[in-house]
């Protein structure tokens, strides 16, 4: 347990009084920050028909948000999953769905896909380092009528830094440095940004690095085989850079050139898939393997705002072009029980060249006032997937065979997709402007190309692979109605949709020795969603409020590899299919309070909590859904000064109740305690430090665990959180 001496300090940091002077008001409403996603106009939180959440570049500091989880640590409905043996962090959950049914996306640009299949091979969406970002949107609930396929269970939107985010008040040049640690991984950070201006030109450049170890968990036992339940020990290199060069012509009109670049590694001793010293013979096939996981993205684009183009068919226009390349290598080096080893290699490698133009108009007809947007998306991606490998035997004989592959094997053919999407949008304001109506439609065209090479037709001879067509129309209508200047209340229809992924469509191989074989299906839907959402909102200088709740049906889920039966050679076949309908609804709350509006003598005080529930049912085999996260909430209690603050906050979680398997294992419920404070220390110059898990918890988020996990399991601290952390920066600037 922590000393009491520690706890003591902690809460009278936090909850001793202070004198008024020097008091700064917290930043409590959430709901006057200008969001763009959920409408792709700048719009208020306050005056969205749906759940949407902004963390700016101050919050990621104040809450030393390093990786994607830290980012979404105090915001509930919303997690990050990630593997806990080698691979780490996977990508977004909202309110129940996750992998690619959200969408991510950089600037604008979407982020590369995750791809995984058998025990070696697992391509993460986690290629954004945080520290090039100054703000990210996150909108609950479907979005395909803006921002087409994928977005079923909702977007996640990075928006990374920008010259004139550092020359203001008429400064011609910035430099800064930032140097931070992360105790969850024992993590080094440092980073450097330098930006310039003149009248017309302007530019940044932001550089970062960081290096450390595995995340550190509760478990203690550190055997160096299948029974450890501490992490494998990991270590982690990475770097990023963001490069911009901006020109401005005039004041209404910007060109923007943009290139940005991660590259992540880690080694990794996978101790936890060694077992020659298993009790049952069978299964005492590893004595030893080591990993070395590479993965990297890159994004060249060009882009043009015009705020005042002044035409009949649009006020305002921008545009831009782009290109994104990321690949992942995962290299596996494996020990055998009879004398051989074993070397394994996945590649998987997307490439994409994208278009995009939007429009924006305003005009009024009677006592109606439209705010008309109006566009284009166009993408063109080529996906390569590879698995290569070869052992060499006990008597020094080197073969290019691990059953049940013959290596260089491709899991699905070369593919290009072509995805084109066209959509509208009106915002109007009616009833003097208490009145909101936004319908919106979106029309995409896609298109799956396969292209078989000699690696796919020599391990799939027979197989006919298939190309797809699909068209998808997705509507949405949103409402807000305002009562007065503090109240209104929200709904919105929106309908989802995702098209079938590549490897579904062909993914292909046969296996004689296991008798196998896994066929494509060209007659695959795209899965759909129809949504609902109703709240209310309340915003005042003392105080906001938003309550909301949701319906989500889903249909035609994608089962991958689902057993249809026996073809005439006598192998089992194996084939994607829409199988699934599932229901999830829930609500929501977030709410906050400036307590210095109230009274003098509270000036600087602060307090903020959110919660979210959800309820998910899989309707074709009337089981609960996995990926639906238990009942969280989080508390936050803040005193701020002009130059210092801190923050007590606390996360809290409810047993997890509903699994598909009786026998799986449920993480209990939980309650944790962090500590920040941050203090501007000189002019230019910061300091931000956190306690994080203050009273040494050991606990499990649902999220943590992608795969059923038995009750009876003895590797279930392998799962686990950190237990008390330290995590600090210091950044200076001039």
């Amino acid at each position: 347990m922590i000393r009491p001496t520690v706890l003591s300090a902690a809460l009278w940091a936090v909850l001793s009084p202070a004198r008024a002077e020097n008091v700064a008001a917290p930043a409590v409403h959430e709901f006057d920050r200008v969001q763009v996603t959920a409408t792709r106009t700048e719009r208020a939180v306050s005056d969205v028909a749906a759940t949407v959440d902004v963390i700016d570049r101050e919050q990621l500091d104040k809450q030393l948000a390093n990786d994607i989880s830290d980012l979404v640590r105090y915001e509930p409905g919303v997690s990050v999953t990630r593997s806990a043996t080698r691979f780490g962090l996977g990508g977004f959950r909202i309110r129940g769905l996750d992998a690619n049914r959200v969408l991510i996306q950089t600037d604008g640009i979407a982020m590369p896909k995750s791809f995984n299949i058998g025990s070696f091979a697992n391509s993460n969406r986690n290629f954004t380092d945080l520290e090039t970002l100054k703000r990210v949107e996150i909108v609950r609930g479907p979005a395909s009528s803006l921002y087409g396929s994928d977005a079923l269970g909702g977007v996640v939107a990075f928006v990374t830094k920008d010259p004139a985010d550092y020359l203001k008040d008429g400064k011609d040049s910035y430099v800064g440095l930032k140097f931070g640690y992360d105790g969850e991984w024992k993590g080094l950070l440092a980073g450097a940004t330098a930006a310039w201006g003149g009248e017309r030109w302007s530019g940044m450049v932001n550089v970062n690095h960081h290096q450390g170890q595995e995340t550190v968990n509760k478990g203690d036992v550190r055997s160096m085989d299948y029974t450890r339940t501490a992490p494998n020990p990991q270590e982690r290199d990475g770097r990023s850079v963001l490069a911009k060069l901006v020109y401005a012509p005039d004041e209404s009109q910007r060109f923007r050139l943009t290139v940005e670049g991660n590259e992540d590694s880690t080694d990794t001793d996978v101790f936890s898939s060694v077992n020659d010293e298993h009790p049952v013979a069978a299964s005492r096939t590893t004595t030893s393997m080591r990993a070395h996981d590479t993965q990297n993205r890159t994004r060249l684009s060009f882009a043009h705002e015009m705020d005042a183009l002044d035409a009949a068919f649009a006020d305002s226009l921008n545009w831009q072009v782009y290109s994104q390349n990321s690949e992942t290598k995962q290299v596996t080096d494996e020990g055998r029980t009879n004398g051989s080893r074993r070397h394994r290699a996945f590649h998987f490698d997307q490439r994409v060249y994208g278009a995009q133009l939007q429009f924006n108009k305003a005009l009024e007809t009677g006592s109606v006032t439209h705010a008309l947007t109006w566009g284009f998306d166009g993408a063109v991606t080529d996906i390569r997937q590879k698995r290569d490998g070869y052992q060499v035997l006990a008597n020094g004989t080197v073969s290019s065979n691990i059953s049940p592959d013959n290596f260089p094997v491709r899991d699905f053919p070369i593919t290009k997709t072509t995805e084109l999407g066209l959509y509208l949008q009106d915002e109007m304001r009616l009833a003097d402007g208490r009145l909101s109506v936004v319908p919106g439609l979106r029309v995409d065209h896609y298109r799956l190309k396969p292209e078989v090479d000699s690696i796919f037709r020599e391990d799939n001879p027979d197989m006919a692979v298939a190309s797809l067509t699909k068209t998808s129309v997705s509507p949405k209508l949103g409402v807000v109605w305002r009562f007065d200047d503090q109240w209104s209340v929200f709904a919105g229809y929106a309908h989802g949709f995702r098209s079938p992924p590549y490897n579904d469509v062909n993914l292909g191989f046969t296996n004689l020795t296991f008798n196998y074989t896994a066929i494509p299906n060209p007659d695959l839907k795209p899965e759909t969603s129809n949504g609902v959402e109703l709240g209310v909102r309340y915003v005042s200088p003392v105080a906001y409020m938003s309550v909301s709740g949701y319906w989500n049906d889903y249909r035609d889920f994608i089962e991958s590899q689902r057993y249809v039966g026996v073809n005439a050679q006598g192998l089992m076949v194996f084939q994607s299919q829409n199988i699934a309908d599932a229901r999830i609804y829930g609500a929501e709350l977030k709410a906050g309070v400036d307590f210095g509006q109230v009274s003098d003598a509270l000036k600087g005080w602060g307090l903020r909590g959110a919660v979210a529930w959800a309820h998910g049912q899989n309707r074709t085999e009337d089981t609960p859904l996995d990926s639906v996260d238990p009942l969280r909430g989080t508390l936050g209690l803040m005193y701020d000064r002009d130059d210092w603050g801190v923050e007590l906050a606390g996360t809290f979680a409810r047993r997890k109740d509903r699994v598909a398997v009786a026998t799986a294992y449920r993480p209990a419920g939980y309650g944790v305690m962090d500590l920040m404070a941050h203090w501007n220390f000189a002019p230019g110059a910061k300091f931000n430090v956190g306690v994080f898990n203050l009273t040494d918890r050991n606990y499990i988020d649902w999220s943590s665990i992608t795969s059923t996990l038995a009750g009876s399991s003895t590797v279930i601290d392998r799962f686990s959180n950190p237990g008390r952390t330290v995590s600090a920066s210091v950044s200076v600037s001039w």
